[in-house]
């Protein structure tokens, strides 16, 4: 049974967890989301993805102890995106979206948060337990204390405590909460809007963001201004950055091509 299922509509993919019984990662599942979102990259026909779990209990719990009983080692390949195919992988400059269907915790939380915007069933939950089984959150530690106050990024990755949705959006780690039978929908409907857009801008948008993680803000501005970012160059030089020029002008819809 495949443990990733795709789903492809226009410019939008649709990227499914679904390992019965807990949707829970291990490596060869791993390097298969890889694969997965780095065709979706490198594919000049695909816009935007969705990632979500199968079912309607877990949206993934992270790393798959029993696979680790049995001998996957937690320091294997984890494929060409690092856990999860997608928060170490490279030059990823197209909007992800993930809908969390459930349960994510661990890594299956870390693998949220390396989504650019996050929509949650109102009956999901969070937590990083990683501290209860003696191991660590490495990636979690990371990124909660740069998007949410540190007193409670460290309370999250110290305590291992379950958190709602609720609390989940009070923070910022969440954009929306949506009706369990509407999270699908709510994600589509998101993916399509974002589909719609310059394909261009985003990709200079996501650039730009991770120059500016450990950067000067006058830094990041020279690099943007002198056109040394490739994303940036290439969007100024575009027939895209034109297009939006002409539609205003013309008091019209522009076309975006992603040339």
């Amino acid at each position: 049974m495949n443990p990733v299922k795709t789903k492809r509509e226009g410019a939008i993919l649709q990227v499914t967890l679904d390992r019965p019984k807990a949707n829970a990662i291990d490596l060869a599942t791993s390097r298969v989301m890889g694969d997965v979102f780095r065709d979706f990259r490198d594919d000049p026909d695909l816009r935007v993805a969705i990632i979500t779990g199968g079912g309607d209990k877990f949206f993934c719990p992270g790393w798959d102890l029993k696979a680790a009983a049995d001998g996957d080692a937690v320091d294997g390949d984890y494929g060409v995106g690092g856990f999860g195919g997608l928060q170490e992988l490279r030059e990823m400059n197209k909007p992800v979206i993930a809908a969390v269907n459930g349960i994510a915790c661990g890594g299956g939380l870390e693998l949220a948060l390396s989504a650019d915007m996050i929509i949650a069933a109102d009956h999901a939950s969070f937590a990083l337990p990683e501290i209860r089984s003696g191991t660590v959150a490495d990636a979690a530690s990371v990124k909660l204390p740069k998007r949410i106050p540190y007193h409670v990024a460290m309370e999250l990755l110290l305590t291992g405590r379950w958190f709602n949705p609720d609390e989940a959006k009070n923070w910022g780690l969440i954009n929306e909460i949506v009706p369990s039978d509407q999270l699908m929908d709510r994600a589509w409907e998101l993916a399509r809007l974002l589909a719609s857009g310059p394909p261009l801008v985003y990709a200079a948008i996501k650039e730009i963001v991770r120059e500016a993680e450990d950067s000067k803000f006058q830094d990041v501005m020279n690099r943007i201004t002198r056109r040394q970012l490739p994303t940036v160059d290439t969007l100024y030089g575009s027939e895209d950055n034109l297009e939006g020029a002409r539609a205003f002008a013309e008091k019209r819809d522009p076309v975006w091509k992603g040339r």
